[in-house]
């Protein structure tokens, strides 16, 4: 087999020059723009603000705390799910059609809109639960947004640089990303999300004439994604040009007929099939603890949306310093080795968590009252973050190590098809879970089975990526 490497052309840029330097500058900027979709969204602002919203809303039906708390997790669980499962059927056909057709920008526009209107609509879920329902569909439609955009973003990647300037540039940009969420995290916390008693963290009320009754400073975070979305993809506007290709002969019909080709090429081609298989259950993990990682701290350790995003802003930090030295450990040693690394160290943190409640950690009992618990998940954050960075920035390198030349957006598609085939999986075991034994703590172990089966089957991956036989 030839490695990818061989049959890739030439980037359409030196990356060393002026007009290199900036395109990639402006590739970066992407994942500034859109990172705060899953730091502040997905995670630390708006997801626990939805599961509190949810919880209280079920308390008022006549739920004892504990089974108000599972149906509110099960209920955003649900919501994950139906839009991972729209993810993964479109994905590698959007991609394919993509790459027919010679452009990719077009589709980045439309979907930036996608994320554009999603966000927005988040304004409108009151505290007292009304749009409780609308507000799971519009915040799909802003997820569908960002998860799309990543795609037609990541197969330009394999023309920003040569082989072994990837990891780096990878690296970088996650960490530009994780920075960007941080930066807006912290906006959040300090100018806008309520404490107790309707102030900020710094003291103040909501700016904007904001009112903290009904929870419109915290409630802004789906304007503020918005805004701060279209503002940040300026330089990528700017700066990034694709690499000129031409159209294919024979339109939609000619794409599907290339993709299921491509597809049915699978079994023939085991690295490839091995990687897809195994980053599909790893990065269905990590992204269900990236989802569950907020509202477990509201519902297990009954943390205040500022507790939670000051764990977000430890978290990102930790990942945006670890993705930038990772990208150049992925350039000296590959990114294999640093994907299992992480993946076991992920592992780790989700066994701790699962054992630790407000009253023990692993059955040792805490002093009434005891920060113990706080500590460990703010370190759990820390952790998280930082090895969930490196594990996606490695992933995408090695994705391009896989990805035929002429089909980049294709590979990238089935990429997202794999991170979103069983997308479902994640969100619907700590459902079941939770809903079985009632107790949203225990709902994050299946995520430690879903890494362990991604770390094995990995073991079939060429660490430098194959292509056709």
């Amino acid at each position: 087999m030839k490695t990818i490497a061989a049959r890739r052309p030439l980037p359409p840029y030196d990356s060393a020059s002026p007009e290199g330097k900036r395109c990639i500058w402006g590739w970066w900027a992407f994942d500034w723009a859109s990172q705060p979709y899953f730091t502040l969204g997905l995670t630390f602002v708006f997801g626990p603000y939805f599961a509190a919203v949810a919880a209280e809303y079920y308390l008022g039906t006549g739920l004892d705390e504990q089974a108000a708390d599972a149906q509110a997790q099960s209920l955003w669980s649900l919501g994950q799910t139906l839009t991972g499962i729209v993810i993964a059927i479109c994905a590698p056909i959007l991609g394919a059609l993509a790459d027919n057709a010679g452009k990719r920008m077009p589709w980045v526009v439309a979907f930036s809109l996608f994320y554009i209107l999603g966000s927005a609509g988040l304004w409108f879920l009151m505290p007292d639960g009304a749009f409780l329902t609308w507000a799971l569909i519009v915040f799909g439609i802003g997820l569908i947004g960002a998860e799309f955009t990543t795609i037609f973003t990541n197969s330009l990647l394999p023309e920003l640089g040569t082989k072994d300037e990837i990891g780096r540039i990878s690296g970088s940009g996650y960490a530009w990303g994780y920075a960007g969420g941080v930066t807006a995290l912290f906006i959040m916390l300090l100018l806008f999300v309520e404490q107790e008693g309707g102030r900020t963290l710094i003291g103040f009320a909501p700016p904007f004439g904001l009112d903290p009754e009904t929870r419109e400073g915290t409630r802004f975070v789906g304007p503020f994604m918005a805004l701060w979305y279209v503002i940040f993809m300026i330089p990528f506007a700017m700066w990034v040009r694709e690499a000129p290709r031409e159209a294919k002969p024979g339109g939609a019909r000619r794409a599907m007929s290339d993709l299921w080709a491509t597809i049915r090429s699978l079994p023939g081609r085991t690295s490839l099939l091995a990687y897809l298989g195994g980053s599909m259950f790893y990065r269905d993990a990590l992204v269900a603890l990236y989802t569950f990682g907020g509202t477990y701290a509201t519902l297990v350790l009954n943390w205040s949306i500022t507790q939670v995003g000051i764990f977000g802003i430890i978290a990102a930090i930790t990942s945006a310093i670890s993705t930038w030295v990772g990208g150049r450990v992925d350039d000296r040693t590959g990114p294999k080795p640093l994907i299992i690394v992480m993946i076991l160290v992920l592992m780790s943190v989700c066994l701790f968590i699962v054992g630790m409640t407000r009253e023990s950690i692993w059955g040792i009992s805490l002093a009434e009252g005891s920060g113990l618990p706080d500590i460990s998940f703010f370190i759990c954050g820390a952790v998280i973050g930082g090895a969930g960075g490196i594990l996606q920035a490695s992933s995408r390198t090695l994705m391009v190590r896989h990805a035929l030349p002429d089909k980049p957006t294709e590979a990238f598609g089935l990429y997202a098809l794999s991170g979103k085939a069983t997308s479902f999986l994640g969100p619907a075991l700590i459902f079941l879970t939770t809903s079985t034994l009632g107790d949203a703590r225990l709902g994050m172990l299946p995520l430690i089975f879903l890494f362990g089966l991604g770390l094995i089957i990995l073991f079939w991956v060429d660490p430098e990526g194959t292509t056709d036989p």
